[in-house]
Formats: structure tokens, sequence, C-alpha cells
């Protein structure tokens, strides 16, 4: 059905491909979300889904509404990449999508804490420069797993023993700054 629907909207498929890699958003057995209860946007980006809508699965109505919905609020730069996401996402195998799956719900079994460190360096990742990128992304590809798993404890070590030397340098603790301001003159 999706390529049927990628045929005729490509953002619609986008949409319904997106939706379906980060699974159930809404209680499965709720009520269904009526056709005429979308928005006159929604309706346009699933108008290929309209002669169907009806027999969808209430959970997958909601799923698709909240895309639309999300879809609407983006930006033209947001827009973009998430088309660049649902292709990529369309370009996997069975398997690959899988595996995505089950590091989505890990990933969502992180504490709050955990999961901003990770939204943190990964985003630290995404602005270096494209050949440090690289280079970091073959030297981790070339780690065995134990390796890979030793470079993760001693960065957090490294991590820790940082926090324990700012510390220390403010005074056991005290958040001291440096002046603001302009210099002081002569």
């Amino acid at each position: 059905m999706l390529a049927a629907v990628g045929r005729t909207c490509p953002v619609t498929a986008l949409l319904a491909s997106l939706l379906l890699a980060v699974g159930p958003l809404a209680h499965a057995g709720g009520p269904g979300v009526p056709w005429q209860s979308l928005t006159p946007e929604q309706q346009q980006l699933l108008a290929p889904l309209a002669t169907e809508w009806n027999r969808l699965p209430p959970e997958r109505q909601a799923r698709l509404a909240a895309g639309a919905r999300r879809w609407a609020g983006m930006g033209p730069q947001e827009r973009a990449r998430a088309q660049g996401r649902m292709q990529r996402w369309q370009e996997m195998t069975p398997g690959e999508r899988a595996g995505m799956r089950q590091q989505l719900q890990r990933f969502e079994q992180l504490s709050p804490e955990e999961q901003t460190r990770l939204r943190e360096n990964f985003e630290r990742f995404r602005n270096l420069p494209p050949g440090e990128r690289q280079e970091l992304r073959e030297r981790w590809e070339k780690m065995t797993p134990e390796e890979r798993q030793e470079s993760r404890a001693h960065k957090d070590e490294y991590k820790d023993e940082r926090k324990g030397e700012r510390k220390d340098e403010r005074g056991g603790g005290a958040k001291s700054r440096p002046p603001r301001g302009p210099p002081a003159r002569r």
C-alpha cells in the first residue's frame, strides 16, 4: 500500500513511513479519527488514504492524523530533513528497520538524563567537520565490541575526572565565574 501511496503523494508516503517507524503513539482500541474531524491541510496530506480511511485501525488513524499535524507545523528545513529521513527509512531492508526499532526502544528505556546526554553527543558529532566525522566513524567501525565498551567506560571516567578537577579549581564546588564586562583600564 505504501508503494501505491508513494507514487501518488510522496509526502503522504513519507508521513506514513515515519509513523510506521516510530511505532504506536495512540492507545490501541481507542476511538478512530473521523475523516471530517481532520483539518483541510491534514485531509490534503492524507488524501491518498481517504477512500480507505474508515477501514484503517483507529490507532493508525490517530498516528497518521498526529503525523499530518506535526508536518503542518514544520518549516521548510524541517520538512526537508524529515523527507530525507523517510527516504532513508524506505531504502532500509526489513532487518535494518527492525534494528532501528530496537534501538528506539532501548533509547526510550533510558533515563531522561541519559537521553539528553546522547542527544547532546549526537549534536556535537553532527557539528564536526565532515572529515573529522568520517575519521571518527572509521575508527569506531574498526574497533572490536570490547574496545568500544572500553572506550565508552574511559570516556565516562574522563568526564568524572574533569568534573572533579573543575570542582577543585572552583574551591570545593563554589560557583566562581570570571568577571564580566570590559577589562579594567590602567
